[in-house]
């Protein structure tokens, strides 16, 4: 099978609920340029008939940037993959692996594991409508239903339809009796499952997802998986990103906080949100994402005390980031 993409899948970071909005994301590309990049999950409906601009719009900057869908309907999935791609999205991705009471509501989510037929449409009219590549995002089974008979069969389906890289969360997805905060750990993750599956089915780019947290480890899983995706490891210790493009280039992994690697990451960032709080956004919709950057250093406390407390006040701007780096590189910090 002739992959129909040029995009980098050894590293991304996953898409996050109420985590990886824009403000993230462009605080993820001043650390790494070459992490994948994923938006938080918009329904196929809100894309439609929302606020686009608010709802999927980006900077270009954040290049190479998946937009993940939620929703079922071929029909509404094709208009929404349309307007994604219009919007110059390198991806997009239907989400199949989100346990959440609304997703069930909605039928979107793990709950298409067990309907392959319906997400194998979906791809295929996707397919046909974009040029941009159409990819899947699941769990290894829902509930009590059998994982490697669940997994394996619902990869198959689609990729008949057409659908060629799969971002696998290798745990199941529960939809009674655990939260989604409790599914993010229970039941146990299955490496091996996943394993097979890239084994079995070796024309497919599977990227393996869920408890990985540091970049040795995405080194060793690289070994059996195309890529390996990073949740909230990448989002709450973000200085891994600042290694990320040196791993992929030389295979060097290093899972030492960095810390000049993280100082011109602020640096990079600091010209976005001087633009962002030009234009009316709250300082701390951007730095509640940069409060584990220092974690583990001296300073680091007073780090995340001086950005939690003072960031949320009204009018509050660039001088509290200068007051909160004082605590981590008094060299650093500017009047």
């Amino acid at each position: 099978m002739v992959k129909d993409t040029l995009l980098d899948y050894r590293f991304s970071v996953a898409p996050m609920m109420d985590w990886t909005d824009r403000h993230c994301r462009m605080f993820h590309r001043s650390l790494s340029k070459q992490a994948l990049l994923w938006t938080e999950m918009v329904t196929a409906d809100a894309v439609i008939h929302g606020d686009r601009d608010r709802l999927i719009g980006f900077s270009e900057a954040e290049h190479p940037l998946v937009l993940q869908l939620g929703g079922s309907d071929p029909e509404k999935l094709v208009e929404a993959a349309r307007i994604a791609e219009g919007f110059g999205y390198d991806e997009v991705n239907i989400n199949c692996g989100c346990p959440s009471d609304r997703v069930q509501s909605g039928r979107f989510g793990a709950c298409l594991m067990q309907e392959p037929a319906t997400v194998a449409a979906g791809v295929a009219a996707m397919r046909k409508a974009v040029s941009i590549p159409v990819t899947v995002k699941c769990r290894v089974a829902v509930d009590e239903d059998p994982p490697r008979e669940t997994l394996f069969g619902f990869v198959d389906q689609v990729a008949d339809a057409g659908c060629e890289i799969f971002t696998v969360h290798a745990r199941k997805a529960w939809l009674s009796g655990l939260s989604p905060k409790e599914n993010r750990d229970i039941p146990p993750l299955d490496y091996g499952l996943v394993a097979e599956l890239k084994a079995e089915r070796p024309d497919l780019t599977i990227i393996l997802n869920g408890g990985i947290k540091t970049l040795s480890e995405c080194a060793a899983h690289l070994d059996g998986f195309d890529g390996v995706m990073l949740g909230r490891a990448a989002y709450q210790t973000p200085h891994i990103l600042t290694r990320v493009d040196h791993w992929l280039e030389t295979g060097e992994a290093d899972d030492g906080l960095d810390m000049q690697a993280c100082l011109e990451g602020l640096e990079a960032y600091r010209p976005y949100m001087a633009m962002q709080l030009q234009e009316g956004a709250k300082l701390s919709h951007m730095t509640r994402h940069m409060l584990g950057l220092f974690a583990g250093q001296p300073g680091a406390r007073g780090w995340r005390r001086t950005l939690s407390e003072k960031a949320v006040k009204d009018g509050a701007g660039l001088e509290v980031l200068d007051e909160a780096l004082a605590h981590v590189a008094p060299e650093m910090a500017t009047a």
